[in-house]
């Protein structure tokens, strides 16, 4: 028994156990740091001044930020919503059609394995409580968890912030007066460094290897980045004076 004891207490289970929140920051600052790094990129190859690459990198910035945040939290009541209209036809269905809803409890414990006597008792404790049985057949049934009412207002900050958060780390070096040859360089740099940790954070919370995890997110984000950069350049090679037949 003491060996048993030392090998229960020696064993400790890793598994991915990333709440929410971490989840928020990582879709906001996913399109934080990739979208405006692309937009300062793609305005680098077209104009010739800094302070207009702020701007609109602060204007895109904002209206992202509010975007993904209002996103986020209409996700957040979206869940909510549909899990109260699920519980109310389940409630609905154990009343009015308990015969099958048994039927369906049976069913659910037979494929755990359960047979004889022990699905019997298994079948009638569950259904002896009309709130336990709704709430194991959300569960079981359905696959829904109740979601937290207060989330999705969290949610909304949460992401939209973390966009903000993201969108500062391209748009910092056009801001610090630095010709723009020399900002868009030190923003690649610096975008990417933050694209590699950052990379390496949401692999550690999705299981994913680091070194790929690192390299999936900053080729993304250079993807982005150089096709806006060519695509002005293209744009703005077009449109020059002179260009085109004669």
């Amino acid at each position: 028994m003491p060996a048993l004891s030392t090998t229960i207490s020696a064993h400790v289970e890793r598994h991915f156990t990333g709440s929410a929140v971490v989840r928020d920051v990582i879709i906001g600052m996913s399109d934080g740091l990739t979208v405006p790094f692309a937009l300062a990129a793609g305005l680098s190859g077209s104009i010739g001044d800094a302070f207009v690459v702020v701007v609109a990198g602060l204007a895109e910035m904002t209206a992202g930020g509010i975007s993904m945040g209002l996103g986020g939290y209409l996700a957040g009541r979206s869940e909510v919503d549909t899990y109260r209209a699920e519980l109310e036809r389940e409630r609905t269905e154990v009343r009015d059609m308990p015969d099958a809803e048994v039927a369906e409890v049976r069913q659910i414990f037979a494929d755990y394995g359960l047979q004889g006597q022990s699905l019997d008792a298994a079948v009638a404790a569950i259904t002896s409580n009309p709130k336990t049985w709704v709430g194991f057949m959300m569960r079981e049934e359905l696959g829904l968890e109740r979601p937290d009412p207060r989330r999705a207002l969290r949610s909304a900050f949460t992401i939209g912030l973390s966009y903000v958060a993201g969108g500062l780390v391209p748009l910092a070096p056009y801001a610090l007066g630095l010709p723009l040859t020399s900002a868009l360089l030190a923003s690649v740099v610096v975008t990417l460094l933050a694209l590699v940790v950052f990379g390496a954070f949401r692999a550690h919370f999705t299981g994913v290897p680091v070194v790929r995890g690192s390299l999936q997110t900053a080729l993304v984000g250079a993807i982005a980045a150089g096709a806006a950069f060519g695509l002005a350049r293209l744009v703005n090679a077009l449109g020059a004076p002179g260009a085109g037949p004669a």
